[in-house]
C-alpha cells in the first residue's frame, strides 16, 4: 500500500498544534509569561510562541528544556499528542 505524504504531515501539524496547546495551557496554569518560561529554559521567547503555535518542532533537548521549566514531567507535556 502507497504511503500517503500528506496525511502523516497533516497528522504531525496536528500533534504540533496538541503539543503547543499543552504548553500553553499549562505555562498559564502557573501565570507566567511566554519570555519568563523562555529565560528559565535558556530559549527564546520567539521561538517559546512559535512551539505554543504549532510552528516549531522542538527537539528532544528543547522539550526537556521546557518540561523542565516548568517544573513538570515530559510526559505531561506531550500528553495527548499522538492522538
Amino acid at each position: 500500500m502507497p504511503i500517503n505524504n500528506s496525511t502523516h504531515i497533516a497528522n504531525y501539524d496536528s500533534a504540533l498544534r496538541a503539543l503547543g496547546d499543552n504548553l500553553k495551557r499549562i505555562r498559564r496554569q502557573f501565570s507566567i509569561s511566554q519570555e519568563q518560561l523562555a529565560e528559565r529554559c535558556g530559549l527564546h521567547r520567539t521561538y517559546v510562541g512559535a512551539v505554543e503555535r504549532g510552528e516549531r518542532n522542538p527537539s528532544l533537548t528543547s522539550l526537556l528544556r521546557l518540561s523542565h521549566g516548568l517544573g513538570i514531567p515530559l510526559s505531561e507535556l506531550v500528553y495527548g499528542v499522538d492522538q
